[in-house]
């Protein structure tokens, strides 16, 4: 089924041919997407998020909205750009969605409760509980929420928690029915939530991985939360753009040390090449030599292999949603428990230990 637009977007999300608003069937399963990534990921946010949504929504039309915050600091490029084609905040508190995504930031405080859009945060937060049926909190915004919400704080990485990270199950729940084996997730991160910790506050643990920790978890409030530390939403090359960036830094001087290859993305060959690359910017420390990154070469050798696990996760939250809308189940309450794990002792094999 297509994902339908409120409001049109820019030529490079909206290449998909995106149904006309005059098109969007009245039973749509209603979502917002408040997109607070730099402006330099604004559009490849947008096409991600919309991509994955359309391959998720295999038997149900979605609608959906997109918003921001005025805090997120902008560019006079984005703050142009989400003014065209964003709805402000102030837009969402009288909505009648279904369901919210919420993406995650670049930080520039250590403090979350100093980003300048904290207030604005926490107050989606409040809405989001009263007003949707589940919302999805993605890496920064998953660590703001839980610490708004339960006190607790992220911890800094030695380093950044950087490539494809085997992630299994840790329990049974409807959200990831279907994905019983372990699939690689994009993790890209300095920061981290503690399971222990999580635990203790009574979040419940749906997916992990022995090297990257928690990769997705939910609270049961008035209305779900569903939070990822991990990015199912990322292309093919999109942690690629993210490493060339961070080398791209490092010749500028902006960081001190040459950035980690992401894991287990590239093949051997490819390391190898990468290695070499790396010893010649290091002895050669300037910003032109950006320019020898073989960025193209590179694209044609890598494969999404993560993309099917994520469209069915968000399948499942679709299909709870769009549950949720039937009149015979009520307006909230009795849809909720749709979304409620079986009782925990029926553990899967890949998760109990």
């Amino acid at each position: 089924m297509p994902v339908y637009l409120d409001r049109p977007l820019s030529c490079e999300a909206h290449a998909g041919s995106r149904a006309r608003r005059r098109d969007i069937p009245k039973n749509c399963v209603r979502i917002g997407l408040i997109n607070n990534m730099p402006d330099g990921a604004l559009r490849a946010t947008e096409r991600q998020f919309l991509n994955l949504l359309e391959s998720a929504a295999s038997s149900f039309p979605v609608r959906l909205s997109f918003f921001y915050l005025p805090g997120v600091p902008r560019s006079d490029w984005g703050r142009n750009h989400v003014r065209t084609f964003y709805s402000g905040i102030e837009d969402l508190w009288d909505s009648p969605l279904d369901g919210l995504i919420v993406t995650g930031a670049e930080p520039r405080f250590p403090s979350l409760a100093h980003e300048p859009y904290w207030g604005e945060l926490t107050e989606v937060l409040k809405w989001a509980d009263e007003n949707t049926s589940s919302s999805i909190w993605s890496c920064l915004a998953a660590h703001a929420a839980v610490f708004h919400m339960d006190g607790l704080e992220r911890h800094r990485l030695d380093d950044k928690r950087f490539g494809l990270f085997r992630c299994v199950p840790a329990s049974v729940h409807p959200l990831i029915s279907g994905n019983s084996s372990g699939v690689m997730i994009p993790h890209s991160r300095w920061n981290d939530l503690r399971e222990q910790e999580l635990l203790a506050c009574g979040y419940q643990i749906l997916g992990r991985s022995c090297e990257a920790g928690v990769d997705v978890f939910v609270k049961e409030k008035r209305s779900l939360f569903v939070f990822f530390q991990g990015h199912p939403e990322y292309e093919a090359n999109t942690l690629l753009l993210e490493y060339r960036r961070d080398i791209g830094r490092y010749l500028r001087g902006e960081r001190e040390n040459y950035p980690a290859m992401p894991q287990c993305y590239f093949d051997s060959e490819t390391e190898a090449a990468l290695r070499a690359l790396e010893d010649r910017f290091s002895s050669d420390r300037r910003e032109e030599r950006l320019a020898e990154f073989p960025s193209d070469a590179l694209e044609r050798n890598l494969k999404n292999r993560w993309h099917s696990a994520a469209s069915r996760v968000y399948r499942n939250w679709l299909a709870c949603l769009s549950g949720k809308k039937q009149p015979s189940m009520g307006k909230r309450a009795a849809g909720r428990s749709t979304l409620r794990a079986p009782v925990p002792n029926r553990l899967s094999a890949a998760g109990a230990d």
